[in-house]
């Protein structure tokens, strides 16, 4: 047994030191090399910091493009799904609300047409960008509140789509705290 014990204490010893020292020093220095720091990228206006590119925030306002909708209404400490399956009827009863209420609010849409992504929560619950489709689909009711003409929107919204990492992985998107960051900014 005393040939087993000291040895054990040892690695144990060791193993703690690498794992809960020198690992997450390692860590912690690439991340200073990270944009923003390690801290996240901050979206800032007129030197106030407004929110967060890789965090979802809440849009209701006619006048601004909307995101996609959050499980846990958009709370970062609680990072979560729903957890409910697509025949559950809570979860059907919550998609149908979205539903009726993006066409009370963009009028002329057709249900058919409504990307999923406006209408059923992500698995994180805070996900910060939308398809181009997305984002196009409420350009209409932006422009009418805002006044603006529907090409300059259709524009705003290409110059914000990013298009597949390396061209080839995965979809183009469109941040949405970005874009509206932009229409305010739009005379």
């Amino acid at each position: 047994m005393k040939t087993h014990l000291g040895p054990a204490i040892r690695l144990t010893l060791v193993m703690l030191v690498l794992l809960a020292v020198i690992y997450p020093l390692v860590v912690a220095g690439i991340a200073r090399l990270a944009p923003g720091g390690g801290k996240g990228e901050t979206v800032t206006v007129n030197g106030k910091v407004v929110g967060y590119t890789l965090i979802g925030q809440k849009f209701t306002e006619d006048r601004y493009f909307n995101g996609r909708p959050s499980a846990v209404d958009y709370n970062a400490a609680g990072s979560a799904g729903s957890n409910k399956g697509p025949s559950n009827p809570d979860y059907l009863k919550s998609v149908q609300e979205r539903i009726d209420t993006f066409l009370v609010h963009n009028p002329g849409v057709n249900k058919a047409d409504i990307p999923a992504e406006l209408v059923t929560a992500s698995g994180s619950g805070l996900d910060p960008d939308l398809s181009p489709a997305g984002a196009k689909i409420q350009v209409a009711r932006v422009a009418k509140v805002r006044g603006l003409s529907v090409e300059r929107l259709n524009q705003l919204v290409d110059q914000h789509t990013e298009g597949p990492l390396l061209g080839v992985f995965g979809p183009a998107k469109v941040n949405v705290l970005a874009l509206n960051v932009a229409l305010d900014q739009v005379k």
